[in-house]
């Protein structure tokens, strides 16, 4: 992903599901696109999930993303062949 949408939670309790969720929403409004790419700083993994309000979305961690931020958008696709 080259680009996305850099989200912080104004919510400092939200679980990384809700803030994914939340952050996912938001980009849908915005961009008019579904995101299914979201970046956590390691820590936050483990309770990330991948459903989150029943829309597909890979988790990954990233050292480069600080904790209580997230990277969030849409993965980009490879082409193949000449054109």
């Amino acid at each position: 992903m080259n680009v996305g949408m850099l989200w912080l939670d104004s919510e400092k309790t939200s679980t990384v599901p809700t803030m994914i969720a939340n952050a996912a929403a938001y980009y849908r409004k915005k961009y008019g696109q579904t995101p299914n790419l979201c970046f956590v700083h390691p820590s936050m993994l483990e309770t990330a999930g991948n459903d989150h309000e029943n829309v597909k979305i890979a988790v990954k961690s990233d050292k480069a993303i600080l904790p209580g931020l997230l990277w969030i958008g849409v993965e980009d696709q490879l082409t193949t062949g000449a054109e």
